[in-house]
Order: C-alpha cells, then sequence, then structure tokens
C-alpha cells in the first residue's frame, strides 16, 4: 500500500477563495480550496479501495472534527463498510488534560475487524498515541489511522500513518472541520491564520532561460554567492525517481505514458524540498514556474509559509544565437537533442509561448529583471550580481 498525499490544481482554485475572513478576533487568510480537499479524499478512498477489497472495514470517525472528513470519503469508497463516531474525554473535571482517557459512544463490538480510525487532523500524534492503546484493548483484526491533515513539522511520535489526505506545515488552520473557539467548522475551504509580516529576509529567485543561455552555470554562481538552496525541477525529478518515492513513482506512472507530469505533483516535490531545508536563507527556483498556474501554485504555496517570490531573473539572449551554440555544444555532448537544429527550434518556440506570459505575470508584480545572457561567463555573473545585489 503506497501512502501518498496530493495537491490537486493547487492554486486555480485556491485563488477563488474569499481572501481574508474573520472568527471572533482573530483574521484567517486563504490555504487549502475545497477542490484540493476533494481531491486528497479521492486518493485516500482510492488507496483504501484497494486494501479492503476482500473484506469489510469499520470506519470510525473522531468527533468533532471529521464529520466532514467521514461524509466525503464516503462517497467516494466503493466498498461495503461499517461507519461510527466517538468523541473523545478525559478523566480529569473540565480542563484538558491533553491525555485522551475515554471513548465516548463506541457500542459496538470490534474483536476481530478491521478499524479505521479517521481524523481531521494530526499534529503531535498524542491523540493517534491514546487511540491505538485503546483501540488495542478492543482485540480489532487491524487498527489503520487516517488523517485528512498531518503536520509533519509536529509530529512527535513514532507511530505509522497509514493515509494522509495532504500534509501541511506547522499552521493553525480552520475550515472542512476544523474550528477556532466552535466557528469555521461549516467552511468548505481551509484558512490559516493570517500573518502580519511576509519574511521579506529571505531570497526567492525565479531563473528562466532558453537552451543553452548558460542558466545552469550562472545558478551554481547565485547559489554560492548568496547562500541560496536551488531546487532544480529536473533534479528533483530524478531524485524521486531514482530512490522510488511515492511522488516519483506517481510522476513514473505519467512519464511513462509519454504525458506530462501534472502541476500538482511538482508542486508537491517543491514543497517536500522546501520543507527539508527550514533553516535556509532563500531559494533559488529553476524550471519552475513554467506556466501561469505553476506561478500562482508558486506564489500561494510561498505565502502559505510567509513568504514570496522576490524576483524572477531571466538570462535573455537571441535564438539564432543560442542555435548555433546549442550545435557547437552538440558535437561535444553527446546529447541528442543538441544535435538536431529542428529539434532545438521547436524548443526554443515551446519556450517563447510559454514563457512570454510568465514574463508578463512578473512584470505586473514589477519582479521581472532581464539579464543580457551573451558575452563571457563573468560578464554575465557580473551582471547578474549587480540585479541580484539591488534586491538586498
Amino acid at each position: 500500500m503506497v501512502n501518498t498525499d496530493y495537491f490537486l490544481k493547487f492554486v486555480p482554485s485556491f485563488l477563488k477563495l474569499n481572501p481574508v475572513i474573520q472568527l471572533h478576533d482573530k483574521h484567517f487568510e486563504p490555504f487549502i480550496s475545497s477542490d484540493e480537499i476533494d481531491f486528497a479524499i479521492q486518493n485516500m478512498a482510492k488507496q483504501m479501495d484497494d486494501d479492503f477489497f476482500d473484506e469489510i472495514p469499520v470506519f470510525i470517525g473522531v468527533l468533532n472534527g471529521s464529520f466532514k472528513v467521514i461524509s466525503d470519503l464516503m462517497k467516494y469508497y466503493r466498498g461495503m463498510c461499517e461507519v461510527s463516531f466517538v468523541k473523545l474525554a478525559s478523566y480529569e473535571g473540565t480542563q484538558s488534560t491533553n491525555q485522551v482517557k475515554q471513548l465516548i459512544g463506541l457500542n459496538e463490538d470490534l474483536e476481530g475487524k478491521t478499524v479505521v480510525i479517521v481524523e481531521d487532523i494530526v499534529d503531535t500524534g498524542n491523540t493517534v498515541e491514546e487511540l491505538k492503546a485503546i483501540f488495542k484493548e478492543k482485540k480489532v483484526k487491524h487498527l489503520k489511522i487516517a488523517t485528512l491533515f498531518f503536520k509533519p513539522e509536529a509530529y512527535k511520535k513514532d507511530i505509522k500513518l497509514d493515509y494522509v489526505g495532504i500534509r501541511i506545515p506547522d499552521r493553525f488552520i480552520v475550515g472542512f472541520g476544523l474550528d477556532y473557539d466552535g466557528l469555521g467548522r461549516n467552511l468548505p475551504d481551509v484558512y490559516q491564520l493570517a500573518k502580519e509580516n511576509i519574511n521579506t529576509q529571505m531570497i526567492n529567485i525565479v531563473l528562466f532561460g532558453k537552451p543553452g543561455a548558460g542558466k545552469g552555470t550562472q545558478a551554481d554562481f547565485l547559489k554560492e554567492k548568496y547562500n541560496l538552496v536551488h531546487l532544480s525541477t529536473g533534479d528533483i525529478f530524478r531524485y524521486n525517481i531514482k530512490n522510488d518515492t511515492d511522488l516519483g513513482r506517481l510522476a513514473k506512472t505519467y512519464m511513462d505514458k509519454g504525458d506530462l507530469v501534472p502541476d500538482a505533483v511538482t508542486i508537491q516535490m517543491l514543497q517536500s524540498e522546501v520543507d527539508k531545508n527550514p533553516q535556509a536563507k532563500g531559494f533559488l527556483f529553476d524550471g519552475f514556474p513554467r506556466t501561469i498556474a505553476q506561478a500562482e501554485a508558486l506564489d500561494a504555496f510561498l505565502s502559505s509559509k510567509g513568504q514570496e517570490v522576490t524576483a524572477t531573473v531571466a538570462l535573455e539572449a537571441d535564438d539564432e544565437i543560442l542555435v548555433q551554440r546549442l550545435l557547437e555544444r552538440g558535437k561535444t555532448s553527446g546529447r541528442p537533442d543538441d544535435q538536431d537544429e529542428e529539434k532545438i527550434r521547436n524548443r526554443y518556440e515551446e519556450y517563447n509561448q510559454k514563457t512570454a506570459p510568465l514574463m508578463d505575470y512578473y512584470k505586473k508584480q514589477n519582479k521581472f529583471k532581464p539579464v543580457d545572457g551573451i558575452g563571457q561567463i563573468a560578464e554575465v555573473t557580473e551582471r547578474l550580481s549587480v540585479v541580484i545585489d539591488g534586491l538586498l
């Protein structure tokens, strides 16, 4: 069984959310749309279909938060099943002790049955730990843990989560069953506590460049001089596929069929890499975004972490010069795509068609910085330095 979490079309639907909402004394901003939630639940249900094809599991939702998760999960789960709900309580008066001691509402005989505990969110894992202890006494056949939202940064337990819908940063969120002092559970989308300030100390650069423009060489310079984490889409794909990660296997299913890997998978890979570097001074995004939808996705993802794209730097060069440069490179590199002029020109045509709208997108934000990419490596490096230093 593969435990994989996904995002669907991370941003176009995301942008349809109301900009800011107020619950009691606090403001919340958009985080995850109902479309993304629905897609994640569909994938959880599909995994469960595969796992329980020859048995009848008992799905037990943990109230109050899981009522919407269970409801939607049952829309997509195709097998026979039982459904029940429980509520958690403690033995110690009216104050929360963070120690779960008792389940209210569990009347079924679960001995010998497969039980799937369905949570809306898992953060520290304290509740998961107590639930496993409680259900162990019920002599269930198998106990599985499913959660729509998971905060890996906050998770403190060495307990496997069998089904994860969406991994999120350690943020306070409301909506889709989650509340703030009783409000917000009925919201179809999810919102996060609004951040007062964007972290302007981080430098996040999007690097554009046609094939042959020297983007790889200059990326090495930028990451070293400005202490940035270089996130190359190609490198990230190769890493995930080589190491047979869940996302790598998912991407490979598309690539093997000759299809483009969906934005949702690429965004998830990038998110994973960003989350691996919490102390980074900034990031250099190389090979992403390539479309407006991807640019919007990147903006939304960075915003969820209190960051933003600082600037996009484009190495500009005349196509005719680059064609000849690649043909020369092809004589020694052995790369077939550098030896066929027609293929090279097709790559440039595709680049121009896809990148032109992106340039307009970033120009509207006053973040587009063109740099002359023709000349000696040191000359181009100096031009880049002037642009980046002007952002600091």
